[in-house]
């Protein structure tokens, strides 16, 4: 079993407070979600009403289709015109790492 995440730092554009916040990220983690069938959620930065940390998650017994994912999931992260992309971070372990 392969166990992969991926971790976005995301400034956003024009918005000026956390209601805006949440109407910014609430569609990008809706599609995350929806487009990739993966674990999503804001898992940092929830009292800056200009940055957002996104994280994903899955798991596979491919090890390749858990970095394609991964893969299609920064890309189309990156790809949205309403945000920034600081950084992302990702990490592989399988059911066997200790």
């Amino acid at each position: 079993m392969w166990i992969g995440w991926i971790e976005f730092d995301l400034l956003l554009g024009d918005v000026r407070s956390l209601k805006e916040k949440r109407s910014a990220v609430r569609p990008i983690i809706a599609e995350v979600r929806k487009k990739f069938q993966v674990s999503v959620a804001e898992v940092d930065h929830v009292d800056l009403h200009r940055r957002a940390s996104i994280g994903a998650s899955l798991v596979a017994s491919d090890r390749a289709h858990v970095v394609e994912v991964l893969d299609r999931i920064e890309r189309m992260v990156a790809g949205r015109p309403e945000v920034e992309l600081l950084s992302a971070g990702r990490g592989l372990r399988t059911s066997h790492d200790d």
